[in-house]
This record gives C-alpha cells, structure tokens and sequence, in this order.
C-alpha cells in the first residue's frame, strides 16, 4: 500500500506563528497590569490548529489561561498545556461534572438549576465561574438589578461540591462605535462592576470578574477585568470590519492553492456548473485546486479573487466541491503556479474580513470554515 504524503500541495494554510506571538505582545501592551489574557482557542483555534496554537502560546507567549467551547476542547488543550488554566465557555452536560473536576477544568455556571445539576454528579469539588447575561440575551443570571444577581450568586456558593472562582459576562456590541451601542455596552460594564462591588461589600471576593472580548480588549481596555478573553484579534482579524485595530497586528492565517491546468475559451463558451458564465470575449481561464469542501465557499462564485503573481484574478462561474476557475487573461500564469486565496502576494493582501464582505458573513466563520482536509503548516515561533 502507498503511503499517505503527509503534505500534499494542492490547496493548504499557513500559520504565522511569529505573528500570532506579534499579536499577543500588542495586546499584552492594551491591557493594564491587572488584566490577564485568557486566550480563546475554541473551534480548533479559529481553524488555526488548536495544538500548536496552544503549545506556542503556552511555551513562548507565557500564555496561562485558555477559552474553550466544551469539554472535549478542554481536555486536549489540558494534554497541550498541562499546567493551564483552562475554562469552558458553553454548556457541558451535568452527567460529565466529574469529569470537569478530575482534569481540574473550570465550568462556567449559567443558572442556579445547572449548577444544582452539575454539584450532583461529581464527588469531588469542581471549579466554576458563574455567567451573567447583562444583555446578550444568550445564557446566564438574568435579573432586574445587581443585587438580584449578587443574591443569586450567593446562593450558587452555598452548593456543596461547587468552587466559585469569578463572575463573568460577555458583551453583545462592544465592536460598535454608534452611540447607542457604547451606552449598552457602558451599562453591560457596569451592571457586573456593580454586581461585583456588592459581593465585596459582603465580604465576598473573587479571583477573577472578566467582561473584555476581543472588542472589549481593542476599543474600551477596562482594569477591573482580571481577564481579557482575547480571540479573533488574535488571529490578527477585525472583531468588526468597519473599526481599526491596533497597528502591528496581523492575519496569522495565509491560504493558498496551486493553478492545475490553464486554457483559453473563446467568446461564447460557458464555465463551471450551471452556466451562469459565459465568456463574453476570448480569455485564458486557469483551474485552481481548491474548493467549497476546503472551506471557499461557493458564495464567492463570480465574486472572490485570488492572487497570482500578486495580481488579483477574478473566479469564473460556480465554485466546485474541488476546483475553482480564475481569469488569468491578464497575467502570465501556467500549472503548478502557487496561488494565494488568503493573505499578502506582492503588494496586494485578500483577507478573511474581505471575503466575508462579499458574501455577507464575518471573518470568523472564513477562518473556522477552512475544512480539516487543508493542512496546516507552521512557520516562524522564533523571532
């Protein structure tokens, strides 16, 4: 039996680990000496692999703390980094609380009733944060004033088998500058700042009370959050496409794909699935090994461009599963050329947030979008 090749150039990411590291040391320098960074590596690190994401951050950026979705992200970044703090944003199933104590996972604790649920299923103690929802209309405490909340969270603390560690809330807006969403998220803050200096007044004091996300980190740097639950900007992308963030921070993430075969059509012939192309004079049309199963999706049919000797090239037609078409008619192209779909060639750069422009999503979802059957391959980590 042949062997697999363990990188076949056809289409595959590379990630910048210098520049993830360039990242951090920026944001480190937003934050004040009291907040921490909890680096958020859920979704396989925004599709940036979890594992090397996380030995680097750990092992060269002095990164402690970790953000997950679930427990089973949380258990393979506790074999990456086995001194980590490592805390679960969503939902674990109370049946697994013993679990969360065994591999010494903090839980986030989004009701009395789950925190109940969670005590009852684990014989030993286990570490927790508890949400409050100020206005994200997801998940945690919801009450009229702080001192319900405070009240609550009280009572949560008298749950045997439970480790309160900190209180926590996630801003809805905070990627907004129009006045409306700055006095929101101005009220998010101080409904849990608030909350927090109740508890205080009670003789009850907390590792931690964390609020900031990525925005929260770029735009409205609060001390009196001892974490800063950094994630999209690390990965050097816009928590929103319309506001700047700090100079010096980069894509981590390049995508890139090779030209399989180059051809000239003539005026009337029609490319890709469909026929919703037809050549209107005589073109060189090249095939690019890549498609919507490696995560470019098929809504940048005739809309995206891709790089080819820092040229951008406009798709011809309907994006396949596997392949996709480019004009090339103005630039010199032929098989094997590497061609850039994500990041910098020459003096142009398509980005994420680029991309996600034209089909109307964010660029989150480009990056956690690129499928697993795209390797990823490591640079740098040591500058």
């Amino acid at each position: 039996m042949t062997k697999m090749k363990p990188y076949l150039k056809r289409a595959w990411a590379e990630v910048s680990l210098s520049q993830l590291g360039r990242n951090v040391k920026i944001i480190k320098e937003l934050n004040s000496q009291t907040t921490g960074i909890m680096a958020v590596v859920k979704a396989d690190a925004y599709g940036h692999g979890d594992e090397q994401v996380c030995k680097y951050l750990y092992n060269e950026c002095g990164i402690g703390y970790f953000a997950v979705s679930n427990l089973d992200e949380a258990v393979a970044v506790r074999q990456y980094c086995p001194e980590s703090e490592i805390f679960i944003l969503g939902y674990t199933p109370p049946e697994y609380a013993h679990e969360i104590a065994e591999y010494n996972i903090i839980q986030g604790v989004i009701s009395t009733e789950y925190a109940v649920r969670l005590a009852e299923n684990t014989p030993v103690p286990m570490r927790c944060h508890v949400k409050l929802d100020t206005g994200m209309g997801r998940i945690g405490l919801k009450h009229d004033t702080p001192e319900e909340c405070a009240d609550e969270i009280e009572n949560i603390m008298k749950i045997k088998n439970l480790i309160v560690e900190g209180i926590y809330t996630h801003f809805a807006v905070a990627d907004s500058d129009t006045h409306d969403n700055i006095a929101y998220t101005d009220r998010q803050e101080k409904f849990i700042c608030d909350t927090y200096k109740i508890l205080e007044n009670r003789n009850i004091k907390f590792e931690h009370l964390h609020f900031m996300n990525s925005a929260g980190t770029c735009y409205r740097n609060n001390p009196a959050s001892t974490l800063a639950r950094v994630g999209i900007v690390m990965y050097g992308l816009h928590p929103d496409i319309n506001l700047e963030i700090p100079e010096g921070i980069e894509p981590v993430m390049t995508v890139k794909a090779v030209i399989s075969h180059v051809k000239t059509v003539e005026k009337g012939d029609c490319i890709s699935y469909g026929r919703t192309f037809t050549a209107e004079r005589t073109m060189k049309i090249a095939t690019v090994t890549v498609g919507y199963a490696d995560g470019y999706s098929r809504l940048l049919s005739s809309k995206g461009e891709i790089l080819v000797h820092g040229k951008r090239c406009k798709i011809t037609g309907r994006v396949c599963m596997d392949q996709l078409m480019i004009d090339v008619s103005d630039v010199e192209a032929q098989a094997g050329d590497i061609v850039t779909l994500i990041g910098k060639e020459g003096d142009d750069c398509i980005t994420a947030d680029e991309l996600a422009t034209l089909y109307g999503t964010i660029g989150y979802e480009v990056v956690c979008g690129i499928s697993k059957r795209v390797p990823r391959i490591y640079t740098g980590g040591n500058d």
